[in-house]
């Protein structure tokens, strides 16, 4: 089976629209379908963009005609959070609502504002999204792929990888093994910085850890380790990286695709086997990408298709 694995859409549906039909896919009796292949969706389907039921309402109908496949983004996770009571604590909620949490969430739910019926379908859908696919020499995950971590969430999970419904809490619960763990998987793997340091996200949230390039065995120092928006690398330092940081991902192991790190550029390849096709379409500049696997091992840069950011 040949793949067009899809990034990170929050709720831009022009641009996924317009990506699809530059990748061959017709929208047949409401799914987009193409003669020869099929979709895999990274997750983050929602929140930032204006589009956030007409995406649902193109990714959903192609996930149940099995022309598409998806993972959970943790924009997905953060939403089942947000929308799923605290059994520990009355009157709270799994994800809290600070004003932190509802500013990166409002769009999503503006989109359902009047529809409370139709918001917990969507949330009852994300809860059927795979944390993890692990399909025959492909693997899927939105932000790391971790055997460790997969190990410790497993027993938790329904099958499939699903998240289950009656045993939430834990993955919430700050701190906890598998909070930690679903973090990894879901947000990609962090160090702290040394001393105190911090610095601002994309939203100007400060942040005391960094997003680091999981792979990467040459990266020794902060700096050189940092995987995320270029604007922040000034403020990360260049101070050598203290205690074991990195997954053991080897060049032999099957090409994994993610998303989630809101890079810019154009798109490539991050290691012979590892792609990340979140290039940052919910910015004014940037582009929603896809790569086109056909079965190879190693990545092929000319294989990436992507369109710019569409107007709303």
């Amino acid at each position: 089976m040949s793949f067009d694995i899809l990034g990170d859409i929050h709720g831009c549906h022009r641009s996924l629209t317009a990506l699809l039909e530059k990748l061959g896919y017709r929208n047949d009796g409401g799914v987009y379908r193409h003669p020869e292949r099929r979709v895999i969706f990274l997750g983050d389907f929602i929140d930032r963009g204006p589009g956030q039921r007409e995406v649902l309402e193109i990714v959903r109908p192609m996930v149940d005609a099995a022309a598409a496949l998806a993972v959970m983004g943790n924009h997905e996770f953060n939403a089942i959070g947000w929308a799923t009571p605290d059994p520990d604590c009355p009157g709270s909620w799994l994800r809290p609502h600070i004003d932190k949490n509802r500013q990166q969430h409002q769009a999503f739910l503006d989109a359902f504002a009047d529809d409370a019926a139709t918001h917990r379908m969507w949330i009852d859908w994300f809860l059927e999204l795979p944390l993890w696919l692990e399909l025959d020499g492909l693997r899927i995950v939105h932000a790391c792929w971790d055997p460790v971590a997969q190990s410790r969430l497993r027993p938790h999970l329904r099958e499939g990888a699903r998240l289950d419904p009656d045993n939430l809490s834990p993955l919430f619960q700050r701190g906890s093994p598998l909070f930690d763990a679903a973090e990894v998987l879901l947000k990609g793997k962090e160090i702290p910085l040394p001393d105190g340091g911090r610095f601002l996200d994309k939203d100007g949230n400060p942040r005391h850890a960094i997003r680091i390039r999981w792979w990467d065995s040459e990266a020794t120092t902060y700096r050189q380790a940092y995987f995320g928006p270029e604007e922040a690398l000034t403020h990360i330092p260049d101070d050598p990286i203290v205690g074991d940081h990195l997954i053991d991902y080897g060049k032999d192991a099957p090409p994994v695709c993610v998303g989630h790190y809101w890079l810019s550029g154009e798109p490539a390849r991050l290691a012979p086997n590892i792609a990340c096709l979140d290039w940052s379409v919910a910015k004014k500049e940037g582009r929603l990408a896809a790569y086109r696997w056909d079965g190879e091992q190693h990545f092929d840069d000319s294989k990436f298709v992507w369109i710019y950011r569409q107007e709303q």
